[in-house]
């Protein structure tokens, strides 16, 4: 009997391992909502700005008085927006930073600004990961969810979080609670936390300042 059940743990571990490799984790519910907003919001991005030159809409007064507006208060809104969207509140922070910078927005400032506010906001999540544990942890996400995103860290490590990191719709907001429920090293969440995405925000900006020369806005 014993011999048995000993027999069976190393197929269930299989299993779990074979659920987790790269292509598993596509499958799973929270990637498959990530890669079907990223569909969705790349295609209205396209059509918005296929209608903009279409209909030369950059010549108007309403776009004048938005890039003053955004050229005035646009870094501020930029670091509330991108801390707000550190933590479990998704703003469309990639989006905020791509149509700031094709109202010309001063792109370093911008990718600094932008950058540090997200990774504020990644923190205040691992700190309440940390302080308050599962039971907090479970109010933002399903149990399900925790245990394939600690299952996920702990089989991945910095390779996942960074390639979370570096893609915009992927939710790395998730995998902050599960580095402070694990309580990983504070420094290590810190720069996983900012690299990646200060390589996101500066694509971003390059893509945003191209469709606004394109536009003729900025």
């Amino acid at each position: 009997m014993n011999e048995n059940r000993n027999d069976k743990k190393p197929d269930k571990i299989d299993g779990k391992n074979q659920k987790y490799s790269f292509k598993g984790i596509l499958k799973t519910r929270w990637m498959r909502s990530a890669l079907k907003l990223a569909i969705i919001a790349s295609i209205v991005a396209v059509i918005a700005i296929w209608i903009f030159n279409f209909f030369d809409v950059s010549a108007s007064q309403f776009f004048a008085d938005t890039e003053n507006v955004v050229l005035e208060y646009g870094l501020l809104g930029i670091f509330i927006a991108t801390i707000i969207a550190g933590t479990i509140i998704p703003l469309g922070s990639p989006a905020l930073v791509a149509a700031a910078a094709l109202f010309g927005v001063n792109p370093i400032a911008l990718i600094v600004i932008s950058t540090t506010g997200f990774t504020i906001g990644m923190i205040i999540n691992y700190v309440f990961a940390y302080r308050l544990g599962r039971p907090y942890i479970e109010k933002k996400m399903t149990k399900n969810d925790l245990e394939e995103m600690t299952f996920v860290w702990k089989k991945w490590g910095w390779i996942i979080f960074t390639i979370f990191g570096a893609i915009p719709v992927l939710p790395v907001e998730l995998l902050a609670f599960v580095c402070g429920f694990l309580k990983t090293r504070l420094l290590t969440f810190i720069v996983l936390s900012f690299l990646p995405r200060f390589f996101v925000f500066a694509i971003l900006v390059y893509f945003g300042k191209s469709a606004g020369s394109w536009l003729g806005i900025g």
